[in-house]
């Protein structure tokens, strides 16, 4: 009688069969667009070191303007992410964006107010606009997409009301802030608005992943009526929310006014559609209950790399920003797509 003969761990079936559920559990993976959003980043710039290898790509500097040029859209971003995670959408982001940067100039610049009274102000309004929105949105169960629609037209009327000129601010103060520098090793150096991005990038965080309250974003997108019933209090949490986002736009605009010392009725236009793409393209699903604010982070510095190699090439227009961030955006919504329907 013959004793059959079994394969062993190391056999190359088994090993297959291995590769083979790993494989699959990478694509029932939640982290798998962040994967793909970390691996493009890294196949980008890459790509770019080896095209611009003798117009000093390679520089830490690069990298290091990846965060100082793009500060106020990582913190519109973040905010982003949470109305996003929650199942909404906030529209009224680069209308926030633009009435802060002329609210600012003009309380700054016209009527003298000193910068570090303007800045609570501009933040408690953002935060103010944004829980409004929310209890609009809640309250008579209005589609988030109509109601931030109509905080973009007022918050871009009210820019208009405050000015309808561009106004330049030579405030000693807001001039000092612009111009400071945290030096890094190797030459390099970070914006004081890129180092608060940071900031707001690790308190988002941790609220999103060690708080109750972030529990409670995650279940509101997951399923409103589960997490009704599991006790979260929805109102409250969809307020609170939006708030967020208002409070992270005035942020931005802020940070944004920093970054181009004036205020302009045309500031910051469209830039919401930039917010949202990086928090899509970082791997945060549009339906809401899925994704990570790190991924939004991958996402705003892809959509930084795409302006930089634009640059660098300079025979391209900077409409191809707008493509590359379009055709992306249109991948990451398929990807999506196909993963929802493999789960």
């Amino acid at each position: 009688m013959t004793t059959p003969v079994l394969d062993t761990p190391d056999t190359p079936p088994a090993q297959d069969a291995v590769r083979g559920r790993r494989f699959a559990a990478l694509l029932g993976s939640k982290r798998l667009p962040v994967y793909v959003t970390a691996a493009l980043f890294a196949a980008m710039y890459l790509g770019g070191l080896s095209r611009y290898q003798n117009l000093n790509f390679g520089s830490g500097q690069v990298v290091a303007n990846l965060f100082v040029d793009n500060c106020y859209l990582l913190v519109a971003a973040v905010g982003a992410t949470f109305v996003i995670l929650s199942g909404g959408i906030d529209l009224s982001i680069g209308s926030m964006i633009g009435f802060t940067t002329m609210l600012t100039a003009f309380l700054v610049q016209k009527e003298h107010w000193p910068v570090l009274l303007v800045a609570p102000l501009a933040l408690a309004i953002g935060a103010a606009g944004g829980a409004l929105m929310g209890y609009v949105i809640h309250e008579f169960e209005i589609q988030p997409f109509i109601v931030t629609l109509a905080g973009l037209f007022l918050f871009r009327g009210l820019c208009e009301m405050v000015s309808k000129e561009s106004i330049q601010i030579t405030d000693h103060t807001v001039t000092r802030l612009a111009l400071f520098h945290i030096p890094l090793p190797g030459d390099t150096f970070l914006s004081i608005g890129a180092v608060l991005s940071l900031v707001v990038l690790a308190v988002a965080v941790y609220v999103l992943h060690h708080t109750r309250f972030g529990r409670r974003v995650y279940a509101l997108g997951g399923n409103e009526n589960s997490a009704l019933l599991m006790g979260v209090p929805v109102g409250r949490t969809k307020i609170a929310v939006y708030a967020v986002s208002g409070f992270c736009s005035a942020f931005a605009g802020l940070l944004f006014t920093l970054y181009i010392q004036s205020g302009d009725p045309l500031h910051a236009l469209g830039l919401e559609l930039d917010a949202i793409a990086a928090v899509v393209i970082g791997g945060t699903l549009l339906t809401g209950g899925s994704g990570y604010v790190l991924g939004t982070l991958l996402g705003v510095l892809v959509l930084g790399l795409i302006k930089t190699l634009i640059s660098f090439e300079a025979t391209l227009s900077s409409w191809w920003t707008k493509i590359a961030t379009g055709a992306l955006l249109l991948a990451f919504i398929l990807l999506q797509r196909l993963l929802a329907r493999r789960r």
